[in-house]
């Protein structure tokens, strides 16, 4: 069977291994959906597929040993779950309309980790309505804290969840539980002062380790929710990376426009002959220089007063 393979690749099939058969890769922003939607999954496995379902490393699925000429059944048996999770789409029925910007990865967030200083799931479905669909190369990741158990320095926008912490001293009792927890877990940015605890605004990476630790209350989550937001991590063959501080405590609203404009600066300045038309964001900026990529992404973008910009960006790395 003949196959325009750009075309089932861009509906979110993969070519595999086998000929004459594919696999489907199913979208779950956040990597979070009701358990009701894996009995369509199965269905579909057991139906079209070989049986199996992989769980992909960005929280999706993957179902192989699809023939092509089921393709179009699958896109119609799919369309529930993409309904489902409220995934923009140009023609219901008929699929994934792209696939260059991979699923959103998120941890578990404040939904249940008592660590994380946000809900990741509900920022990371807000991202996807913003971005999806689109062809371009981007991966984007969410982690309710320092942690980092997303890994989100591996991709080309890392988002760290950060509280700024409020202090009500007439709650204190002087335990010294926060700064101990500061010191042994964090970053040490609390010292006491008169018997009181002291804040280093400067040092305070917003974990939150004080808000855990205060048997009192007296340390508290600030209403407003604030982000570190990283830049330009990137595995693969060539120049791997850690990604960078680019803004530390960001809001969700300039995050989103940063984004968005990213992708208006790599429709100006991608090249044209790279393999697949994929090219890593990293090596666009690498190109054009950084000042540039700046210059792009904060068109129109509103700073929280209390946001920091790194300066000057610089990518370490394995350099081939």
């Amino acid at each position: 069977m003949d196959v325009n393979t750009k075309k089932l690749k861009k509906n979110a099939f993969r070519v595999t291994k086998v000929r004459d058969f594919t696999a489907i890769r199913i979208r779950v922003p956040g990597g979070h959906l009701e358990a009701k939607y894996l009995l369509a999954l199965q269905d579909i496995a057991e139906t079209y597929g070989n049986g199996t379902v992989h769980i992909t490393n960005r929280q999706g699925f993957e179902i192989p040993g699809i023939p092509f000429d089921q393709m179009a059944r699958v896109n119609e048996l799919l369309q529930p779950l993409i309904s489902g999770l409220d995934i923009n789409q140009e023609k219901p029925g008929e699929g994934y309309p792209s696939s260059g910007t991979r699923n959103i990865v998120a941890c578990i967030g404040n939904r249940v980790c008592p660590f994380a200083c946000y809900d990741t799931t509900s920022f990371a479905q807000r991202i996807e309505k913003a971005v999806f669909p689109n062809d371009l190369h981007f991966k984007i990741a969410l982690t309710g804290c320092p942690n980092d158990c997303a890994k989100v320095r591996m991709h080309d926008f890392g988002i760290i969840g950060m509280t700024e912490p409020r202090f009500e001293k007439e709650r204190c009792v002087s335990c010294r539980g926060c700064i101990r927890a500061c010191k042994n877990k964090s970053v040490e940015a609390l010292s006491e002062q008169n018997y009181r605890p002291s804040r280093n605004s400067e040092k305070c990476i917003g974990c939150g380790e004080c808000v855990l630790n205060c048997p009192m209350s007296a340390w508290t989550r600030s209403e407003q929710k604030y982000y570190r937001l990283t830049l330009l991590g990137r595995s693969g063959k060539r120049n791997p990376r850690l990604g960078i501080d680019f803004v530390k405590w960001i809001d969700e609203d300039s995050i989103i426009k940063i984004i968005l404009n990213t992708y208006d600066y790599v429709k100006q300045y991608i090249n044209p002959q790279a393999p697949g038309g994929k090219e890593h964001i990293g090596y666009i900026v690498d190109r054009t220089g950084v000042p540039e990529y700046i210059k792009w992404a904060f068109k129109d973008v509103k700073l929280p007063p209390i946001a920091e910009v790194s300066s000057p960006l610089y990518w370490g790395g394995k350099i081939y």
